[in-house]
């Protein structure tokens, strides 16, 4: 015979008892970990977020995943889906510094997008990660909207992401970036080194600076044993802005000015270079193949004024320099010469600064220099001057 149990409504609604070893428990907020701050920070960064979304993007943030409908690649004759993922490094440092949080995204978005464009791929979704020692949903917001700016400019929807709070990990006004992006080519449109032959021409765009690379030698020449008065004291060798201005301009995105030329002109691009860590000289080559150089003409673009005063303030020669940063170009386009006019007409018909830089030639797949001594001859001019 079963026997029937009872339960009284007052036990039924009572909470259970709580075990000897609950009774002085820790918390996760008091652990550091405010989960309520985070409803917030997500609460936060909706409008931002919504503000990149296109057609294919499917349902919303806070779901387990992102969701992206990729039925137009159905017109393709061989959709090749590109991704690419990267970070901002230690210029967020400078940003920290400066209190300044809403221009760091778009370096990230920058980072990943401009990556992937170099195969010709049209960036579709991003997905950021944001690591936090003290989550401040106003903080991660101001983040956020950055990330969000350089999505729109990138023409890709920010899907989904991340925000983690690591208590005694990190400071709690310290944070990291990281992203992720996804992109889509029709492998007969794609960008390749293959195509690339002696008596190309060599087209850049102009940097906006020193975009996200080299930031560790940056800060510790202009930066570190600095006062506050000092960053951001207005300097004429800066254009009238200072230190932390110039060092937080962020990386241009080149993703639609870029696409719209590979589509009005097609195959007149063969291949192109992301100039990032590592320079012209550590980059350019990734886009040559085994056969050709790539001849570099130094001084034949502008050398931005904050690459000059850092390269100054650490003394770098030009080799070390080529290797370092940017030195003024953000992209390299390898372009057939029959076609360098009209790729360069619409470049600066849609709204960036072109040099041309130099040209194709026999070789090893290396990149080599002309014009010795010419990289800082303008600048150096100037400065004799003052």
């Amino acid at each position: 015979m079963t026997e029937r149990i009872t339960v009284s409504a007052v036990e039924r609604d009572a909470p259970p008892a709580m075990p000897s070893w609950a009774q002085d428990a820790t918390t996760y907020a008091q652990a550091g970990v405010d989960t309520a701050e985070g409803a917030r920070a997500v609460d936060a960064i909706k409008g931002a977020v919504h503000e990149t979304y296109r057609d294919e993007v499917i349902g919303d943030i806070g779901g387990f995943g992102g969701l992206f409908s990729i039925a137009a690649a159905k017109n393709m004759a061989d959709p090749i889906l590109v991704s690419g993922t990267d970070g901002v490094g230690t210029k967020l440092k400078v940003a920290q510094l400066a209190g300044k949080h809403d221009t760091v995204g778009i370096d990230l978005v920058a980072m990943c997008a401009n990556d992937i464009l170099a195969t010709g791929a049209e960036p579709l979704f991003f997905l950021d990660y944001v690591a936090v020692g003290k989550l401040k949903a106003e903080a991660v917001a101001e983040v956020v909207s950055g990330i969000a700016e350089g999505c729109k400019q990138a023409g890709c929807a920010l899907i989904g992401g991340e925000m983690a709070e690591h208590p005694g990990v990190m400071e709690a006004d310290d944070y990291d970036l990281s992203g992720f992006c996804v992109g889509v080519v029709d492998r007969p449109e794609m960008l390749d080194p293959k195509r690339v032959q002696a008596g190309d021409v060599l087209i850049g765009l102009a940097s906006s600076g020193l975009h996200s690379n080299g930031y560790s030698l940056a800060r510790k020449v202009c930066v570190e044993d600095k006062t506050h008065y000092e960053l951001r004291l207005e300097r004429e060798e800066l254009g009238g802005k200072s230190v932390e201005e110039a060092l937080l301009e962020p990386t241009r995105i080149y993703v639609k000015q870029v696409l719209s030329v590979l589509k009005a002109h097609p195959k007149a691009v063969r291949a192109l270079a992301h100039i990032t860590g590592g320079g012209i000289s550590e980059n350019l080559d990734r886009a040559l193949p085994a056969t050709v150089d790539a001849e570099v003409t130094l001084g034949t673009w502008e050398v931005p004024p904050i690459a000059s005063f850092v390269c100054r303030a650490a003394k770098l020669d030009e080799t070390e320099a080529l290797k370092t940063f940017n030195m003024g170009l953000g992209m390299v386009l390898i372009v057939d010469p029959a076609k360098a006019d009209a790729v360069e007409e619409a470049l600066r018909a849609a709204g960036e600064k072109t040099y041309r830089v130099g040209r194709i030639v026999e070789g090893e797949g290396k990149v080599v220099y002309a014009n010795d001594g010419a990289l800082f001859a303008e600048a150096d001019g100037q400065s004799d001057e003052e």
